[in-house]
């Protein structure tokens, strides 16, 4: 994890106990759709993200499908100026920020943007940027004439480094390596920024991109399991900020965070149980937001069709919540995306919610589990925007 952080602020605002996030607006980009108000009405519609990728890259690819998109560039969306030389993972982390604060009522000043801080979930930066670099390096007549410009995309950190400076952002910038676990790291990382009074509000979110080298990992990795769900690409950021200070103006937030729990146990088959991990990873969060297992709508899974992945993750669930709790599976939409998995399973929630103001107050939790015995739970209570602002 890379960190950088500002002084508390001396007066102590923003030092509150027990601090509650508020979503107060959020970007996605996905094969899907972007923008939230696209993915909301794509998730409504039953729409897939799966495309056609052959011919994407000049490598071979192990399969001629993903959740990937083909045609994207960064241009498209932000211009050309500035961003010629933006890798994958930034080109997709930056455009979710920007989105994220067009969708927000908060808007960055002079006053604020000292106190306005970025931290982005990933699994180890840009992989093929970080390759591509390495192998110009070898295969060039002179290796150390490497093009510059191109360097700073091999660090993990490039993404949230790159937003900052092209929103003016100076509060808070951290890079959270969490793999499946990334979205609810950066997201529990961003209330302790919060509560200890380092940052007034964050954008908080993960990232990651298609590329031969993750396509070709995926498939080595889990050739053999029978469902798997093919990999994807995406990020998915929100605008976060105390809830209570978001209620004192009168504004209602997409959804609170009433608590994000993770923890580390064995990995699939070894003690500790990472199911039964879960488990007290689910109950622990619903301790502290209050809620009992009963108020729980819905939860928003990172099943990914691999059997002992997804046993474990049905484990934990059926404990700590029953069998009968509604699923939302959002890789059946996105596709497995990795590091950026956690996020979009939570946008995909507050995409119910968006414009269903029955589904008002209620609550819902996030799961999430990795290959190496990691898992986490995350509790949201979400409203709708059907005014398209955040009055009262």
């Amino acid at each position: 994890m890379n960190a950088t952080a500002t002084s508390p602020d001396p007066t102590g605002h923003g030092d509150v106990r027990g601090t509650t996030l508020a979503i107060t607006g959020w970007g996605v980009v996905t094969s899907l759709a972007i923008g939230a108000e696209e993915f909301t009405t794509a998730i409504g519609e039953g729409r897939s993200g799966l495309r056609d990728v052959t011919g994407m890259f000049d490598e071979e690819l192990p399969e001629n499908q993903a959740f990937a998109m083909p045609d994207f560039t960064v241009r498209d969306h932000l211009g050309r100026k500035g961003t010629s030389f933006f890798d994958r993972s930034t080109s997709l982390g930056l455009l979710g920020c920007t989105l994220a604060l067009d969708d927000t009522d908060l808007t960055v000043t002079d006053d604020n943007r000292d106190r306005f801080g970025i931290v982005l979930g990933t699994t180890a930066g840009s992989i093929k940027a970080t390759s591509d670099y390495s192998r110009e390096t070898l295969e060039g007549d002179r290796p150390f004439l490497v093009n510059p410009v191109l360097f700073p995309n091999t660090v993990m950190n490039c993404a949230a480094g790159q937003s900052a400076i092209w929103l003016g952002l100076k509060g808070v910038n951290a890079t959270v390596a969490g793999g499946r676990l990334a979205g609810l790291s950066a997201l529990r990382y961003a209330r302790n920024q919060i509560r200890r009074g380092y940052a007034d509000a964050l954008l908080v979110g993960s990232v990651e991109e298609f590329s031969p080298h993750t396509a070709w990992f995926s498939h080595r990795q889990h050739s053999a399991e029978e469902g798997r769900v093919t990999v994807g690409e995406g990020s998915a950021v929100f605008v976060v900020e105390n809830a209570e200070a978001v209620r004192a103006q009168g504004r209602t937030p997409d959804a609170e965070v009433l608590a994000v729990e993770v923890g580390t146990y064995g990995a699939p088959g070894r003690e500790p149980d990472a199911g039964a991990g879960l488990a007290d990873r689910i109950g622990r969060a619903l301790r502290r937001a209050g809620v009992e297992p009963s108020q729980v709508r819905a939860v928003a899974t990172g099943e990914s069709g691999i059997a002992r992945l997804d046993d474990i993750e049905r484990r934990g669930i059926e404990s700590a919540l029953g069998a009968d709790v509604w699923r939302v599976r959002a890789k059946e939409w996105v596709g497995e995306c990795q590091s950026a998995s956690g996020s979009l399973q939570i946008a995909a929630l507050l995409a119910g919610h968006r414009g269903h103001p029955e589904l008002d107050g209620a609550v819902s939790v996030v799961t999430s589990v990795s290959p190496d015995g990691g898992v986490g739970a995350a509790v949201l209570r979400g409203w709708h925007r059907a005014r398209g602002d955040h009055r009262s």
